[in-house]
C-alpha cells in the first residue's frame, strides 16, 4: 500500500472518530481523557478499568458509546453476594422437553459494564476475567463465543475499602488500560447543571458499526512506529524492572515492574494515539501520552514508596525522565 493510500486512511479515519467524539459531547459534558480511553481501549482490542468517585458519568459515557457505535450493552452491579452464574450465565431445566437449556447472562453483549468490580469475591471476578481473556463461557459442557467486539469496561471507587475485595495483580495486568478519573472544571460543571438540570433526553445519532471498528483496527495496525521508538517503549518497560537501587534512584520504590504485555499494549497504544492525532507515525509524546494509563497499574510499590506516599504515576514520571527520548 502507498503512503497516499495509507495517508488516506488515516484521514478518513480520524474524520470517523471525530464523529464520534462529538456526537457523544452531545450527552456526555468535559471527561474528554475518559472517552478517549475507552475508544482507544475499543481500538486496540483490549478491556479498560477506570477508577473514580460516583457520579462521574461513567455509566452515560459507555451506554453513550454504545449507542453511538450501534452495539448490544450490559451493565452488571457487583456485589459481595453475586455468583459466577449471574454473569456468565447457567443451564436451566425446561420441564416441557424435558431437557436442560442454557440461559445466557449478561456477559453476552458487545459492551460490558462492570460496576464496581472490586465488590465482588475472587471468584466473580474470575469468571468475568477469564471471559475477557478466552473471548468465550463454557455453560455446562458447551462452549460459546461472546460476541464481536466484545468490550468490558470496569469501574471501581477509590474511596471505599469497606466490603471490597481488591483485584490482584494477575487479573488488574489483564486491563490494556487504567484511567483515573477527576472531578469536572467548574465551567463543566456549569454545563452539566443547565443540561442536565431539567430531565432531558437527548438522543444521539449512530456514528460507528461493529464492521467500521474493524476498519478502524485495521487502519490503525498500519501506521508507522520508527525502530527507535519501539526501542524506547521497550526501555521504559524494563527500567521498571531495574533493581540497582543504588545506581538508579527510583528502583527502591518499586517491588515488581511490568511484565511484557505492557510493551504490547504501550506499542498498540502509541499508535491509536497518533491516529487519534490525525498521523500516519508515531513521535515520543504518542508514548509519553498513553505510558501512564497503560502502565500505573502494572507498578507494585515498594514499602518505601508507600511511607513516602509516592503513587505508580510519580514513579512512571522519573523514569520518563531518565529514559533517553529518541
Amino acid at each position: 500500500m502507498t503512503n497516499d493510500n495509507i495517508d488516506l486512511l488515516i484521514e478518513k479515519a480520524h474524520a470517523q472518530l471525530g464523529k464520534c467524539r462529538t456526537e457523544i459531547a452531545s450527552r456526555v459534558i468535559g471527561q474528554s481523557s475518559m472517552i478517549d480511553g475507552i475508544l482507544m481501549g475499543l481500538l486496540a482490542g483490549g478491556h479498560v478499568l477506570i477508577e473514580g468517585v460516583p457520579g462521574l458519568a461513567k455509566t452515560l459515557a459507555v451506554k453513550t458509546m454504545s449507542e453511538v457505535i450501534d452495539a448490544t450493552f450490559s451493565r452488571i452491579q457487583f456485589t459481595p453476594d453475586l455468583l459466577p452464574a449471574d454473569i456468565v450465565g447457567t443451564m436451566i431445566y425446561k420441564q416441557q422437553g424435558s431437557e436442560f437449556i442454557v440461559r445466557k447472562g449478561p456477559i453476552f453483549a458487545n459492551i460490558v459494564l462492570a460496576d464496581e468490580i472490586n465488590r465482588a469475591p475472587a471468584k466473580v471476578q474470575s469468571a468475568l476475567l477469564e471471559s475477557m481473556q478466552e473471548h468465550q463461557v463454557t455453560i455446562g459442557s458447551e462452549t460459546h463465543r461472546l460476541h464481536d467486539p466484545f468490550f468490558v469496561l470496569a469501574t471501581q471507587n477509590p474511596i471505599e475499602s469497606e466490603g471490597t475485595y481488591p483485584l490482584p495483580e494477575a487479573q488488574l495486568d489483564r486491563f490494556i488500560l487504567k484511567l483515573k478519573i477527576d472531578y469536572p472544571s467548574p465551567d463543566e460543571e456549569l454545563e452539566i447543571l443547565r443540561r442536565m438540570g431539567v430531565e432531558t433526553d437527548i438522543s444521539v445519532k449512530k456514528t460507528l458499526t461493529p464492521a467500521a471498528l474493524k476498519e478502524l483496527r485495521k487502519t490503525a495496525e498500519k501506521i508507522k512506529i520508527d525502530e527507535r521508538i519501539e526501542e524506547y517503549i521497550v526501555s521504559i518497560v524494563a527500567a521498571t524492572r531495574e533493581m540497582d537501587k543504588i545506581a538508579i534512584p527510583y528502583a527502591k520504590y518499586i517491588e515488581f515492574g511490568a511484565s511484557p504485555r505492557a510493551s504490547i499494549y504501550l506499542y498498540r497504544c502509541a499508535k491509536i494515539q497518533a491516529l487519534f492525532e490525525g498521523r500516519s507515525y508515531v513521535i515520543p509524546d504518542d508514548v509519553k501520552t498513553v505510558v501512564h494509563d497503560v502502565m500505573r497499574h502494572r507498578i507494585v510499590l515498594s514499602y518505601e514508596a508507600e511511607s513516602e506516599e509516592l503513587t505508580t504515576d510519580d514513579v512512571i514520571d522519573r523514569i520518563l525522565k531518565i529514559i533517553p527520548v529518541p
